[in-house]
């Protein structure tokens, strides 16, 4: 039985992790590992996101115009997450490893500086067939240490020049193939049974919650003011457990 303060830190992070992807389409597993990674180990948080990602991820992809084409575009890519992933939970360990804290860290440093960076970068389509399968190993391996899949992911699908709703749902496709593999992985390992599931099962109602706020303020308030305070406490928190990982 866990204490009360435990469940009251669980459902808070994940109800603020559901409030940030409500606002501004992502980051449920950024914000909830990285704020549980705090007082619980990695691998602990990961199989605690399990069930709200997934269910997220799926309607997010189901709810986007172009599923067949996005898919075509990039399968390539997110067969190379799931061999990235099994080959660093192989090498690793499920987000097992002893650094997972300080690379979890690390990851989001990077995520933050991209996001606060004036850059934008673009991807041509014809690069596409050699860039996706790296950048899908990449993040599969990262992901195997971390948990979390947003680097170099996410830039990347920013990079492609897809409209608003067809990168939402490619976000929505390649996190939902990379939930299931990193919980097939959990799953070898025994980080994942069927008491976590039911835990995580709890975790979904205060996601949805966030996550049902976060699309009501959505129009209400500053989107490019919003992400830069996200990223902003994206990296203080990275910065955190990259030092005292």
């Amino acid at each position: 039985m866990h204490s009360l303060a435990y469940i009251a830190i669980v459902a808070g992070a994940f109800t603020l992790a559901g409030f940030v992807k409500g606002v501004i389409g992502l980051g449920l597993p950024t914000v909830s590992i990285g704020l549980l990674s705090l007082v619980m180990a990695p691998v602990e948080a990961v199989a605690l996101l399990f069930v709200p990602s997934l269910v997220t991820n799926i309607w997010q992809l189901a709810i986007g115009p172009s599923f067949r084409p996005l898919l075509a575009r990039q399968w390539t890519m997110l067969v190379s997450i799931c061999v990235g992933i099994a080959v660093g939970s192989y090498l690793f360990g499920t987000v097992q490893y002893p650094g997972a804290k300080r690379w979890l860290g690390v990851s989001l440093l990077a995520y933050s500086a991209f996001g606060l960076s004036p850059l934008r970068f673009h991807v041509k389509q014809r690069d596409e067939p050699i860039l996706s399968p790296i950048i899908g190993a990449v993040t599969g391996v990262l992901a195997s240490i971390t948990g979390v899949f947003m680097i170099p992911n996410v830039p990347y699908l920013q990079a492609l020049g897809l409209d608003r709703d067809d990168l939402i749902q490619a976000l929505g496709l390649s996190f939902t193939v990379s939930t299931i593999a990193l919980g097939i992985g959990l799953a070898l390992n025994g980080s994942l049974p069927a008491a976590t599931l039911g835990a995580s099962l709890f975790t979904l109602a205060p996601a949805l919650a966030g996550m049902g706020i976060g699309q009501i303020v959505r129009g209400r308030i500053s989107p490019p003011v919003f992400r830069a305070c996200f990223f902003v406490g994206m990296a203080l928190l990275g910065a955190e457990l990259a030092l005292k990982g």
